[in-house]
């Protein structure tokens, strides 16, 4: 087995075992072994747990990035922007359900609350294109004049939740649904 395949295996292992099983019941031994290699080998890839959740969530937040990028209509009106920001996120974890489990559970730990709190800051040092469009809509004064946080909590909350529901088969995210909540999400935030 390759390095490079070595390394992409105890990703996608800790991916699967941390999505299902949480940060804290996903030991470094049981990443290994369900990667298929020896517990001393993950760390030669990962000096700890904490530096293979972080390199995990920047790759996923990478893949996310190239995909809401990849037909991003830039140039065109804030709501379109938006609507296609949420519509094409709810579509890729809907594609992506392993993906949609680990980022909730990254979000919702300490690692990500601090990353959250910087990035609603401004200070990331990322180029963010939801906190673009939050910017530019309040400074054209197309949206609600809230801070940032309740923007994204009003915009994103719903959003989680639904694709929370959707992956416990409470209901269907179809493309009928999802263009309704898309629409609904940017009725929350604008003026």
């Amino acid at each position: 087995m390759k390095t490079s395949d070595k390394r992409r295996d105890i990703m996608q292992a800790a991916l699967e075992l941390i999505a299902e099983q949480g940060f804290h019941r996903a030991p470094m031994a049981e990443i290994a072994e369900k990667a298929g290699v020896a517990a001393g080998t993950i760390y030669r890839y990962f000096e700890s747990k904490d530096v293979l959740i972080t390199k995990l969530h920047r790759e996923l937040e990478d893949k996310i990035m190239a995909v809401l990028q990849e037909g991003y209509p830039s140039g065109r009106p804030l709501r379109e922007r938006f609507l296609y920001l949420i519509r094409e996120l709810l579509r890729y974890f809907i594609t992506n359900p392993l993906h949609f489990r680990y980022m909730e559970q990254y979000f919702n730990s300490p690692y990500g609350i601090s990353m959250h709190r910087d990035r609603l800051l401004g200070k990331s040092g990322n180029q963010d294109i939801l906190m673009d469009i939050f910017d530019q809509g309040i400074e054209q004064q197309v949206l609600k004049e809230f801070p940032k946080a309740v923007l994204f909590s009003l915009a994103f909350g719903p959003m989680i939740f639904l694709m929370r529901d959707h992956i416990f088969d409470f209901i269907v995210l179809d493309e009928a649904l999802i263009k309704q909540i898309t629409e609904a999400c940017w009725d929350a935030i604008k003026r």
